[in-house]
This record gives structure tokens, sequence and C-alpha cells, in this order.
């Protein structure tokens, strides 16, 4: 039986001479909170782009339960990248019946993701006048409607203020004994370190590190000497190409 939810196989995604993915491999243990680290401009979002068919790899392999990654498998990957998916002029329950009728969606299930999310309460009160943290609990609604077994959020902590982090981490814990894995990017030590399992820290597009998180007081020293490794190792590649 396969263990992992996801793996890729050398991935690599260029712009041109850039590689803003280079050769990664991860694996993705199944029911767990996988947290992906590393600085900004790192490759995080590119990598999590290239898991939801956002964009094509330039080479490798993408693995989702043991088997070659098709479009098919986005049935069962639901994804929050970048900004919610959220019309501002529906309340909460509208916004997920809207992707409930694309999907053949019931209603029981609206409202199994709503008080999933915790926005069971809003009523009629439209997305627009939301917090920043209840659009982000909506925009993962709507990423868990159609029950993927593996949710995939990029900085999903972005401009909430700290009970809207809180409320979040305490969702995303939840997750795995609901049978979701959860592959969360982040810049933020502190949140990962609250919320994941397992970790992989990525810089200039390279996996420098990957494994069961490390003890708290640990992850800060083991991110800062992955990030010198690997910006070092670039800097003396680039050097030798005459870059």
């Amino acid at each position: 039986m396969n263990q992992n939810i996801l793996e890729t196989k050398c991935l690599t995604k260029s712009f041109g001479n850039h590689h803003a993915v280079n050769h990664i491999s991860l694996a993705v243990p199944k029911h767990c909170v996988y947290g992906l680290l590393g600085p900004n401009g790192a490759g995080k979002s590119t990598l999590l782009k290239m898991m939801t068919g956002i964009l094509r790899p330039t080479d490798g392999q993408i693995l989702f339960d043991g088997h070659t990654w098709t479009r098919k498998d986005l049935g069962d990957i639901g994804a929050l990248i970048e900004t919610p998916p959220v019309y501002e002029n529906l309340s909460a329950w509208e916004n997920l019946k809207v992707r409930g009728l694309l999907l053949g969606i019931p209603d029981e299930r609206i409202q199994e993701v709503l008080d999933l999310v915790d926005l069971a309460d809003t009523g009629k009160k439209k997305a627009g006048a939301f917090s920043m943290g209840m659009k982000q609990r909506l925009g993962i609604g709507i990423a868990l409607l159609a029950n993927p077994r593996l949710l995939i959020l990029d900085e999903p902590t972005n401009g909430l203020d700290p009970i809207g982090i809180q409320e979040l981490r305490q969702m995303l814990r939840n997750f795995p004994e609901e049978g979701i894995t959860v592959i969360v990017s982040s810049h933020i030590l502190s949140e990962i370190a609250k919320t994941a399992d397992h970790i992989g820290i990525i810089v200039n597009g390279v996996l420098g590190y990957q494994g069961s998180m490390p003890e708290a007081d640990r992850l800060e020293e083991l991110f800062l000497k992955t990030a010198a490794q690997e910006s070092h190792e670039s800097l003396g590649k680039n050097r030798k190409e005459g870059r």
C-alpha cells in the first residue's frame, strides 16, 4: 500500500534560462500536514501550481497516490492558490452553492462545509463584508466542497490578524483526522512549527531539506543553515557558468 498521497520526481519548471523549480523530489505522507517552507521567491507557488494543473512542468513527474498524475486527479485535490475565489455580492452559502451547482454537489454537503470552516452562522451576510480571515476560510471551504483527499494552500495566513491565524491553524490541524492531507506553504517558520508534521525547505528552486518536523527550537537553525548552504551552492554554480 502506497504511504504517500503525492510525490514529485525531479520536477522542474523553467522560464527561459531561469529554473524556478529545479529537480525537486517531494514525498508527502498521507494524513499529515506537510509544511513547504522557503523565502519569498523560492519557488513554492510555482511548485504548487504544477501540482494543481495551473502550470505545466518543464521536466519531471508528479505521482498521486502511486500513479502518474493526470487532470482527472484534480477531483481529489482541493486548492487555494493566491486570492480566495469569492463572489463578494453573495453570502457564504451562496458562494458554495454556485460551486456546488457546477459539481453536482447536494445542499447537505454545503452545510457540512460551512460547519467545517466555521461559517455556518453568517446567514445572509455578504462575503464582501467578511474579514480577511473569514474570506480565507470561505476559500478553503470552496476547495473542500468536493471532498478532496489532498488540500493545497499557498501562504494561507497572509493578511490575517492573530485571531484569524489561530483559527486557521486549528482548522488545519483537524483536517488529517478527517482523512484530508494538507500541503501548506509559508515563509513564516513559527506558523509551520505549530501546524506541520513534515516539512520541506526550498531555496532558489531547490529542495534543501525534507523530513519530519524537528524540535521547535531547531527549526530556525535548520532553515537558516539550509538557506545559507543552497544560496552558497547557487552562487558558486552561477560563477562557474559565468552568469
